[in-house]
Parts: structure tokens; C-alpha cells; sequence
């Protein structure tokens, strides 16, 4: 047995510590390029389940909420709905009359059946968990010992074959006994919008939207309800709100020799921080796949993805999904810039120019990924506005000089540009996470300081001229402007070279308890680029197991051009409720109408 296998079987604590310990007195003795490799070892990744349980022959595993069902394919919001679902279908083949409620929280579901059925209600719950391992728990005690629940959860959880991302009681249905007196049904616990009812009032259909902001927008599915649930509070985002994600494979062949030319009529570059045009800003090692196994996953509420890329499609995208739309950089830079370009910045410079695109939007580096389920008012207030959400780490203060690294020099840039405008000093950076966006303010951005935004989008590598107008200036813009508010995120960053990053990773995938993680690649040395992707190739399958509608079943054989991989597609592309070729001021968006 290696030691990597005997260091996965012990206790996390144990295993915890002896890192650490290395950490401080071990690594720094090796060698910079061994040391990911040798912190690989110390620290593998592992599912945090309990004991050494397998794959039993009827399909279950043992989790730490305990049995749950092996699934190939899954995601929280349908786990939520099969849950509900099962409820309900039992719910009314045995005449028990129910009306849906918001969940006590974005995750879950919730249904109030009269107290008077509570005993029928709960022999029926407990039969439908024991015929298929599901799980019957108490919520809201009784108020007095032994008497029976005021609230019951039932769910049926799932689990990908290695144990890593259950789905469980978070995704419970909740059923709560509501109390009649007086012609009024009573609720035993508050929820967002009514605690009482009419005994009497007829039932209405509503769409899954209604109930909460973790669903599809498009989702008509009807439940039975009553008039008052259907009514949205003011907190609740009605627009429709896209995701934009930029991607480049440094690895293919035709690609690497557009770079090659380019470089030779930009001979400045050489003069420059080598992150301006470094082998590292360009790698893909299948994070934008994960990335969108992630959004699937954890944003049902997007409606339309936008990839951009220099004509290439990964090879593994399934181009036929209505949800995602392939966009090359000559659609966005029309007549303006240099292309081809590999300047990240002056991609950003034209993302607003997305035809379709909505008016607010995530943009997201393909390194940058979700860690848990959100909803959109992480991202966005009820009333449009934007969030940011700034960094600890400071702007370096001192002018801009030539050793600068290309996102330095472009911070010190945007910091200018906020001085001399609003007679505000900005000071520090964004972390790295999905960067709320609206097409709007970018678009006045665009015209107020036109000639840095013209600028660096005809610089075909990252110039110390550049701005970063998505992923800096725009927030404090907007925020100056009435246009944004600061926001707080759960968020981890990691450098893919730091030795830490095995440790950091191995938590997050234990705890699971960031809304948005970053997986850098700022420079590294090459004898490193194997561990770093044998990190990655070790931890994404165990964070994000369950594959997205986006990806082919068959992958092609490599990166291809946008249209070698559309001839095979033969349905034209519809465009979608909401979408708009031009930056447009927000608009009131009505959920889906109550039947």
C-alpha cells in the first residue's frame, strides 16, 4: 500500500496535521517545482463519507446523513422536485386535500395538509420512506413531549458513485400541520408570506417560479396553492439574467499559430511582465466544463449562457442545447479592435456587444466556478442594481511602471480613470469571482472614457495601457453612479503552484461551503504543470461528479473551429423570451402567470 493510500484511509484530523506540520518545516526544504508534488501526496483527496462504505448490489451507498441512492445523473433542483413530487402524487391517491407554500428555505419545498389528517398523513410519510430508504424526520417539534410533529420533512437522497456530493435532507419536502379554527387554517411556524389562510378558499394553480428564486424561470410546472402564495414579495428578482463565460484552448495547434504571428508584429510584448502573453494565461486543463456543471447545478435560474471564444468549441460541447450560444470575437468586435486578439482585457471591452445578451449578466473567467446552490439576489437587488464585491488586497499605490503585471497596471489605470472622474480614490481589488454585469452602465462606461476603451481593445496582448473594465472598473462605476451596491460572497481563491492548494481543496470538499471558488493559474513552472494537472484532474470529478446538459456523450477528438462543429447542427438557433441586440435600461419581467 502507498503511502498516498494509507494517508487516504486516516482520519481527516490526523491527516490535517501531518500537513501542516510539512507545511512549515518539510516543503520549504524541496525543491519550488517538486513541491505540488510532494504536497499531492501528503494530502489526497478523498469523499468526507463515513467508514469505507461501497456501492451495495441493491445501488445504495452510506453517506453521513446515512443511505442514500446511487445516481449517474442528478442535480439539486430536479432532487428538490422529485421529493415534492413524490408527496404530492401520494398526497392525493389518498384524497388528503394540500396547498403548496414557500420553503422555509431557497432549497426545500413545503405543503400544508390540515392537522386533522396528521395521523394518516404521517403512516403514509413513514411507508413511502421505508419502501425506498428515504428519510422521515421532525422539524418542528410538538409543544408538549410525545405528542405528535408540527412539521415533518420526508426526502429520498441521492449520491454519485464515489460518495462526494450527496443530495439529502436539503433538498427535503417539508409538510406542515396547519391548525383550522374559525373558518381559518392556522400555520404552526411562520413562512415569507402568510401565516393564515381561509378554511374554504378554492385551491389555484401556480408555476414552480412562484414558490422561490431556485428554479428555472421558464419552469410552468403547476402546483396547487392558494391565492395569497402567489403573490412575489419585493425582494424577489423578476428580470432575466444571462452568464457570459470567455475561454481560450492554448493547446490547439492552428490556434498556437495565430499567437505565433501575432506576437511577431507586437514586438513590445518583449519589453513587458511576462504574464503579458505567458503559456500559463492561455492553458485549459477542462475547467469551463466543470464550471458549467457547476452553474447547472447551483444557478438553475440562468437563462442563457454565452461562451466566447477566438472560433474555437471545446470538444466536448454539445452545440445543440438552446441554452448555450457560441460566440466568436469577430461577432463582438465587429470593426473595432485588432483581431485575432489573446488580450483578455480587450475581450471584456466588448462582451456588452453579445447580441442577445440580457441587460444584467455574470461574467465568469472559466476558472472561476460555483461551490454551492445561489439564488440570485447573491448577485443582484430586486431593484437592478449590481453587487461587487471587494478584495483585502489593495491597488499597489506607487505609479505605474514597466515591471508591473498586466492586471496591476491595468487596476493603477482604472483607479485614474475613478479619480479624475468622480474625485474618488480606489484602493482596492476585486476577488475573482462572477462579476455581476450590466450592459447599460458598460455601454456609458464605453462612451465616457472611449478612448481607453479603444485602446485596449485594439491591443492584441495585455498592454500596460489597458483598463479591466469587467472585472474592476465597471463595479466602482457603477457604484458611483447609483448603479451597484457592495455585496458579501463566501469565496475561496487558490494559486493552482502553491503548495497549500491540496489542503485548501481537500477542505472545500469536505465542507462544501463557499458560494464561489477560484482556481488560478498565474505563472508556473513547467516541470509543475503535470502535478497541477493531476490536482485538478483529481479534485473536479469528485466536487462536480454529475455531468451537465452541455456536454456530448461523445466528445469530438479535439478543439475545432465554430463552423466545423456547427455543420452537424441542422436546427437554426430560436432566440429567447427577453433576449435584446442593443444595451437597454432594466424592465419590470412578470414571473409566469397564476392559472
Amino acid at each position: 500500500m502507498t503511502l498516498r493510500q494509507i494517508l487516504r484511509l486516516t482520519p481527516w484530523a490526523v491527516r490535517r496535521r501531518i500537513f501542516e506540520s510539512a507545511e512549515r518545516h518539510l516543503l520549504p526544504r524541496i525543491a519550488p517545482e517538486r513541491r505540488l508534488r510532494v504536497a499531492r501526496t501528503l494530502m489526497p483527496l478523498a469523499p468526507a463519507r463515513q467508514g469505507r462504505a461501497r456501492v451495495t448490489s441493491t445501488g445504495f451507498l452510506r453517506t453521513r446523513e446515512g443511505k442514500a441512492r446511487v445516481a449517474y445523473a442528478a442535480a439539486p433542483a430536479d432532487v428538490r422536485r422529485q421529493n415534492l413530487d413524490r408527496v404530492a402524487k401520494a398526497l392525493d391517491a389518498a384524497g388528503v386535500d394540500w396547498f403548496r407554500l414557500p420553503g422555509a428555505t431557497p432549497l426545500s419545498t413545503a405543503v400544508a395538509v390540515r392537522e386533522t389528517d396528521r395521523g394518516r398523513v404521517l403512516a403514509l410519510l413513514r411507508e413511502l420512506a421505508r419502501r425506498d430508504h428515504g428519510q422521515l424526520r421532525t422539524v418542528f417539534p410538538a409543544r408538549r413531549r410525545r405528542a405528535d410533529p408540527r412539521v415533518v420533512s420526508v426526502c429520498w437522497p441521492v449520491v454519485d458513485p464515489a460518495g462526494s456530493m450527496p443530495l439529502g435532507a436539503r433538498y427535503a419536502c417539508e409538510i406542515e400541520f396547519w391548525r383550522e379554527s374559525a373558518g381559518r387554517l392556522t400555520a404552526p411556524r411562520r413562512n415569507a408570506v402568510a401565516d393564515s389562510v381561509p378554511a374554504d378558499e378554492p385551491a389555484v394553480i401556480a408555476p414552480e417560479p412562484v414558490f422561490g428564486p431556485f428554479s428555472s424561470p421558464d419552469d410552468v410546472t403547476g402546483y396547487r396553492t392558494r391565492a395569497v402564495f402567489t403573490a412575489v414579495d419585493p425582494d424577489r428578482i423578476g428580470f432575466p439574467i444571462d452568464v457570459v463565460y470567455t475561454w481560450v484552448d492554448g493547446g490547439d495547434p492552428a490556434w498556437q499559430r495565430r499567437k505565433a504571428r501575432a506576437l511577431a508584429d507586437n514586438p513590445w510584448v518583449t519589453g513587458t511582465n511576462a504574464q503579458a502573453a505567458n503559456d500559463s494565461r492561455y492553458a485549459s486543463r477542462d475547467e469551463l466544463r466543470y464550471s458549467l456543471r457547476a452553474l447547472h447545478c447551483f444557478a438553475p435560474w440562468v437563462r442563457r449562457i454565452f461562451l466566447v471564444t477566438d472560433d474555437q468549441v471545446p470538444a466536448w460541447l454539445d452545440l445543440t442545447d438552446p441554452r448555450i450560444t457560441l460566440v466568436s470575437h469577430a461577432e463582438i468586435f465587429g470593426d473595432t479592435g485588432t483581431l485575432p486578439t489573446f488580450n483578455s482585457q480587450a475581450i471584456e471591452s466588448r462582451l456588452h456587444r453579445i447580441p442577445g445578451l440580457a441587460e444584467h449578466f455574470l461574467y465568469l473567467n472559466d476558472d472561476v466556478i460555483l461551490g454551492r446552490p445561489v439564488t440570485p439576489d447573491l448577485f443582484f437587488t430586486a431593484g437592478g442594481l449590481t453587487k461587487f464585491f471587494p478584495s483585502t488586497h489593495r491597488v499597489d499605490t506607487t505609479p505605474r511602471g514597466p515591471g508591473d503585471r498586466p492586471a496591476d497596471s491595468a487596476a493603477k489605470n482604472n483607479r485614474r480613470l475613478i479619480e479624475q472622474a468622480f474625485g474618488r480614490v480606489l484602493t482596492r481589488k476585486m476577488k475573482h469571482t462572477p462579476h455581476p454585469s450590466r450592459r447599460s452602465v458598460i455601454a456609458e462606461i464605453e462612451e465616457r472614457f472611449a478612448e481607453h476603451v479603444t485602446a485596449t481593445a485594439g491591443h492584441q496582448f495585455r498592454h500596460p495601457d489597458d483598463i479591466s473594465l469587467l472585472s474592476s472598473l465597471q463595479q466602482y462605476y457603477a457604484y458611483l453612479t447609483g448603479h451597484a451596491a457592495p455585496g458579501k460572497i463566501r469565496y475561496l481563491y487558490t494559486d493552482l503552484a502553491q503548495p497549500v492548494t491540496p489542503l485548501r481543496l481537500a477542505k472545500l470538499l469536505r465542507g462544501r461551503a463557499v458560494d464561489a471558488f477560484c482556481l488560478n493559474d498565474v505563472d508556473v513552472h513547467s516541470a509543475a504543470v503535470a502535478d497541477q494537472e493531476a490536482l485538478l484532474a483529481e479534485f473536479l470529478p469528485l466536487y462536480l461528479p454529475y455531468a451537465s446538459p452541455f456536454e456530448l456523450a461523445r466528445p469530438r477528438p479535439a478543439t475545432t473551429s465554430l463552423t466545423t462543429a456547427t455543420r452537424a447542427v441542422t436546427a437554426p438557433r430560436q432566440p429567447l423570451a427577453g433576449s435584446d441586440d442593443r444595451p437597454a435600461p432594466p424592465t419590470d419581467v412578470a414571473l409566469p402567470p397564476v392559472a
